[in-house]
């Protein structure tokens, strides 16, 4: 007789990637907060910006966004049914420390305590990002990341942090993206503080790199048991073919976009040779930095949603290296113009294994934004759902290699303000309705509820 051949293919599910792997959402306070100016609260870099006519996506703001400073318990409950159980969200500076540095904000410290303890509470592992783009206004009036003395202003603002919340939080991340908010904020000028040019690009990615170290070194010292890492923005980079000079172009976009503020933590400087424009950081390396930028980081946290394609051009100052536009290369494309290449996330996960001195890698954001419609009350988001579905296959894939990858958050829990996009991009589990505050748990929020159920 024939062997049964109706045998039933294993669900793919969270129980797949094992007891110890780590689920999450991940969320920023800018982008979810609103209270702009509740309480102690100063203005932050971003409300600064967002406040300047032009700048953001119909001239929206954060000034109410998700309004999370009131609704967490909603929130954090939804997140409960929606079986997550590890929550990463970040530390307003402007709302803890309202002058920068010096006098700390009791009721900004009561905030975040209710948070990490509603979230205890509800079994709810608390993960907590020190610095998510939001300098204090008043900081950035003094030069922000461009003046060194933001390394001791960031030590500052770790050990006020370390000290509150050290008793309860145990899982830390120092910096959110460091190559984005230098990037997009101190060269390009379309993220705050709306700087451009070499003159403040290179001062803020060394005292970046500087405080990324500085911070966790403070948190071994302050948080008894903690578990630290930092996070990194990444994408898999591709030649548009196999010309030697768009290959070159690769590697340039490859050491900025990928290898910039991984390297100075591992003790291997800053990948002058691939990006021979990072020689000119030696203006703002003193003696002993480099030695000061390494960290041994207990995780680091790897942030992939696409890949870019890159091709030479002559018309790029400093890097002849341009992105080829998703739009025009005939792909699938999310609303951020991002090509949906679910190869890319399996790709990061091996390129950052290869690095002797990484010990555990934890994707701390992955997701898309995509148009999504309400109707009857329902949210069927089904590109996200199918999204997910092929990224997660990927990570499997990594882990099943043998691969060191040990956990992932989606970005993001809800709709939210999406910085220089305003309220366009929807990239959440729950969609938001930014004027009544209605939450809707989309079909996606309902999928991964079923996907992490115990």
């Amino acid at each position: 007789m024939p062997k049964n051949k109706t045998s039933k293919k294993t669900k793919f599910t969270s129980k797949k990637f094992g007891e110890d792997f780590v689920w999450g959402v991940s969320v920023a306070a800018y982008q979810i907060e609103g209270a702009h100016e509740k309480h102690d609260k100063s203005p932050s870099i971003w409300d600064t910006f967002t406040s300047k006519p032009g700048v953001i996506h119909k001239n929206e703001t954060g000034d109410t966004a998700c309004d999370f400073y009131h609704s967490y318990k909603e929130d954090i409950l939804l997140m409960k049914a929606m079986n997550i159980s590890n929550f990463r969200f970040s530390l307003s500076w402007s709302r803890i420390l309202p002058k920068g540095i010096g006098d700390v904000s009791a009721r900004g410290i009561q905030f975040y305590n209710e948070v990490i303890d509603f979230c205890m509470e509800h079994n709810i592992i608390p993960w907590v990002t020190l610095y998510h783009w939001d300098l204090p206004q008043v900081l950035q009036d003094k030069g922000g990341w461009t003046n060194r003395e933001i390394v001791s202003w960031f030590e500052y603002f770790t050990t006020v942090c370390a000290t509150n919340f050290g008793d309860r939080v145990k899982h830390w991340m120092v910096l959110n993206e460091p190559m984005v908010f230098t990037g997009a904020g101190h060269f390009l000028g379309v993220h705050a503080p709306g700087l451009k040019g070499l003159k403040n690009f290179l001062p803020a990615i060394h005292h970046a790199v500087l405080c990324q170290a500085a911070g966790g070194i403070i948190l071994r010292e302050r948080v008894s048991g903690a578990t630290i890492g930092t996070t990194f923005s990444c994408s898999y980079i591709t030649p548009v073919n196999k010309k030697k000079k768009n290959i070159l172009a690769a590697e340039k976009a490859d050491a900025l976009l990928n290898r910039l503020f991984i390297e100075p933590s591992l003790g291997l400087g800053y990948p002058v040779a691939a990006a021979p424009i990072l020689k000119k950081l030696k203006k703002y390396i003193q003696p002993g930095d480099l030695e000061d930028a390494v960290f041994d980081f207990d995780f680091i946290g790897i942030q992939n949603y696409t890949r870019e394609v890159v091709k030479h051009s002559y018309f790029i100052p400093y890097l002849s290296a341009k992105i080829v536009d998703a739009k025009n290369r005939n792909v699938q494309t999310t609303v951020m113009n991002w090509e949906v290449y679910p190869k890319s996330i399996y790709k990061m996960i091996k390129k950052f294994n290869a690095y002797e001195g990484v010990k555990k890698i934890i994707i701390t954001e992955n997701g898309a934004a995509f148009e999504d419609n309400v109707a009857n009350g329902f949210v069927n988001d089904i590109e996200r759902r199918k999204f997910f579905k092929q990224y997660l296959k990927q990570v499997y894939k990594a882990k099943e290699k043998g691969l060191k990858i040990d956990g992932y958050f989606v970005w993001t829990l809800m709709d939210n303000f999406e910085w220089a996009e305003g309220y366009k991009p929807r990239f959440g589990l729950i969609h938001v309705n930014f004027e009544t505050q209605e939450r809707i748990v989309k079909s996606s929020g309902k999928w991964f509820a079923k996907f992490l159920k115990p």
